[in-house]
């Protein structure tokens, strides 16, 4: 359920060369293949904040809200989190692929089995361990986001933490190798897009939006045309 980097490119190529523009190098492409699928990425959040004013439109397949929730669940994950009582507070070190945080839960086999930890702001921990009526226990746990990661309190919790986010989309390869100085598709080296399938167009128009900055001329007025046409269909 990805879309296909070789696919991808060989659009790119055919209609930069329908606008004389020239050759696309891999190099290039996945430089702009990888700057386009996060620039889709990231408008979804945009997106889905304007989407969720107005009410939404109830028939099914239709409604823009859903349908960005289902693309983002493609990236929505959960990972158990290993304690690390390196630093002067002990924490929880956060995963390396993480874009935005979810839920995080302590305890049991299985989320319907974990108790969900409460977020507060780093700067209550000393009112709340000071306080006998609102301290942190097991069965009200709280966690604090910092520059290392998050810190569970009581912390008497060293296991058991699991958390549930949004990772950064994989980083995005045309693998190739070069044959007759011709550069060849490699499946074995190559990486598709994270993205869902319906975004193969928009990523091929980003694409050549972002290679006609770098060339100019028609080329990045083609691409700009395509990609705001369907940003328009999109949101109508």
């Amino acid at each position: 359920m990805a879309v296909s980097v070789d696919t991808v490119y060989q659009r790119v190529l055919a209609l930069a060369n329908k606008e004389q523009r020239g050759y696309i190098t891999p190099q290039e492409f996945n430089l702009f293949a990888n700057q386009a699928q996060m620039d889709i990425f990231e408008q979804y959040f945009f997106d889905i904040n304007q989407f969720n004013r107005p009410p939404g439109n109830s028939t099914e397949y239709s409604d823009m809200t859903t349908m960005l929730n289902e693309k983002i669940s493609l990236f929505k994950t959960s990972k158990n989190l290993t304690y690390d009582s390196a630093t002067d507070i002990n924490h929880f070190p956060m995963p390396s692929d993480l874009y935005r945080l979810g839920t995080v839960h302590w305890g049991g086999v299985g989320l319907e089995n974990k108790i969900e930890v409460t977020e507060i702001n780093y700067n209550e921990l000393p009112y709340l361990i000071s306080s006998p009526l609102i301290e942190p226990t097991v069965e009200r746990p709280v966690f604090a986001k910092r520059q290392e990661g998050i810190v569970v309190l009581p912390s008497t919790i060293i296991s058991g933490v699991t958390l549930t986010y949004i990772k950064i989309p994989h980083k995005v390869e045309w693998g190739y190798v070069v044959l007759n100085d011709k550069a060849l598709y490699n499946s074995n080296t190559s990486v598709d897009f994270s993205l869902h399938p319906s975004e193969e167009t928009e990523l091929v128009y980003k694409i050549l939006t972002l290679c006609g900055i770098s060339i100019g001329g028609e080329l990045y007025q083609a691409g700009a045309t395509e990609d705001q046409r369907n940003i328009n269909q999109e949101k109508q």
